[in-house]
């Protein structure tokens, strides 16, 4: 499958408008995934399929093909994969919608406490949300 790309034909539109490629794009298995695991800088593929749940080699070569083709992500020299501006800038966009999604699943199931906001610090507790204490490498959030 072609990485997605605005202006060509992707799942969901004929015209390849760029939102509908970029939710092409990250709509892919995984995809999501390696951006958010790579927002506090770079690592090697083997460090960064450790992260992803150990996802298979095939899939993660799949994924890192599509995302350096689309310019999310850029090879470093000594092979470790970053964001790109471009990257960040997706990362960024993410985070109110991970943030929305911690409410949603607050409301939908209020017993969930693992899934949950920390309601009054706006936190969500859950290591694959936005707040999982890990240190970001820059402060524009």
């Amino acid at each position: 499958m072609a990485t997605p790309r605005p202006g060509n034909p992707v799942r969901g539109s004929t015209t390849g408008r760029p939102l509908m490629a970029a939710l092409d794009l990250f709509g892919r298995r995984w995809s999501l995934r390696i951006v958010w695991e790579l927002r506090a800088g770079p690592l090697g593929f083997r460090p960064l399929q450790k992260r992803c749940d150990d996802m298979s080699s095939s899939v993660m070569r799949q994924r890192l093909t599509e995302l350096l083709d689309a310019q999310v992500i850029h090879q470093l020299p000594d092979s470790r994969y970053e964001l790109t501006p471009l990257g960040q800038e997706a990362r960024h966009a993410l985070t109110p919608l991970a943030r929305w999604a911690g409410r949603w699943a607050a409301t939908i199931d209020p017993q969930g406490a693992e899934h949950t906001d920390n309601q009054s610090a706006g936190r969500v507790s859950h290591p694959d949300t936005v707040d999982d204490r890990t240190p970001e490498r820059d402060s524009s959030d």
